[in-house]
């Protein structure tokens, strides 16, 4: 019998905690069969979703939906090149995450270069438009608004031109609500592409750039919104097991850099960069790394189920799996 420590919360939209002592091999055990038909249907394994880290050269296209929900949206996007008109969102705030390669965000709140891992609001209504260099970024889209919990890194500023070679020309404008969904236009026009960066001369808040700094460990929190929190998390190898369980949202993940293997009541299932996964709430879990890791996780009050087929599913069997890693620690 093993004896693992388990932490119970309703973070971050609660402040209540508990930690307690669990049996692991009982923790993870599903009830007999013959309870099941008192109880409710067999919960499914965890599911994981991939998408490339590496730009491959693609023909501009819409972002893919991984996630997608009533309060939150959550895209996968790559792209080289100019992005081909400005956007405007009319019913969320858009924040931007970073994967690999250039990207040139204009607004008019600013102007910012984006480094990998770094992440962007943008607040409802401001008009942007994209310059990317073998760009894969994510973008949430939710209800805000999304106040920021750490300081930021950096900021936006009028830059004209905002890249070299730019060239200010007549734009599509398209407005979306929605949460910036395929279906969600609601408005189109020209625009002029020098009005909207001079707007970045008196807009009262520039854009502002925010990099996870936490040490190694727990949870560091960057947004919170009425819905949906989002934060990163940053591993050293660990081999200790310790469980987490969330009573107030479901977690969706994204792993960024490294593997980490989720050990829970939903199965076990190696995440490499590039993958995403939902816990969700009442399921406990830990985390198992060889190395550093790194994830982005988005806490979120409402169900946002998958917009696609996941690519694989979790080991149901996490006794069965854990027995056999136990034993190679022991042999090593």
């Amino acid at each position: 019998m093993k004896i693992v420590t388990e932490t119970i919360s309703g973070e971050p939209f609660d402040r209540p905690v508990r930690t307690v002592e669990r049996d692991e091999a009982r923790l993870l055990q599903p009830p007999p069969e013959q309870m099941m038909r008192f109880l409710s249907p067999k919960l499914e394994p965890l599911a994981v979703y991939s998408f490339p880290t590496v730009y491959e050269p693609v023909e501009f296209a819409r972002p893919r939906g991984v996630f997608e929900g009533s309060s939150l949206r959550l895209e996968w996007q790559t792209l080289n090149g100019r992005q081909p008109f400005y956007h405007r969102n009319a019913d969320v705030d858009e924040i931007g995450y970073q994967i690999c390669g250039g990207r040139t965000l204009i607004t008019e709140c600013g102007t910012i270069e984006f480094g990998t891992g770094q992440f962007a609001r943008i607040p409802v209504g401001v008009a942007h438009d994209n310059y990317c260099r073998d760009d894969i970024h994510l973008i949430f889209y939710l209800h805000g608004p999304a106040d920021r919990c750490v300081e930021p890194v950096g900021h936006g500023a009028y830059l004209s031109p905002p890249f070299p070679g730019w060239e200010a020309k007549p734009m599509v404008e398209v407005t979306t609500n929605n949460l910036g969904g395929p279906d969600g236009a609601v408005g189109y026009s020209m625009a002029d592409e020098d009005l909207i960066l001079g707007a970045a001369k008196t807009f009262p808040d520039m854009l502002e750039i925010l990099e996870p700094r936490a040490a190694a460990g727990e949870i560091e929190w960057l947004y919170h919104a009425p819905k949906v929190w989002i934060g990163h998390t940053l591993l050293e190898r660990t081999t200790e097991r310790r469980y987490q369980r969330r009573l107030g949202a479901d977690e969706l993940q994204y792993q960024a850099e490294g593997t980490r293997t989720i050990v829970s009541q939903r199965g076990v299932v190696t995440l490499n960069p590039g993958d995403f996964t939902c816990i969700p709430r009442g399921c406990s879990y830990a985390n198992l790394t060889d190395g550093p890791s790194k994830h982005v996780s988005l806490l979120t009050l409402e169900n946002v189920p998958p917009a696609r087929e996941p690519s694989r599913l979790a080991d149901p069997d996490a006794a069965a799996w854990l027995a056999a890693y136990d034993s190679k620690l022991e042999t090593a």
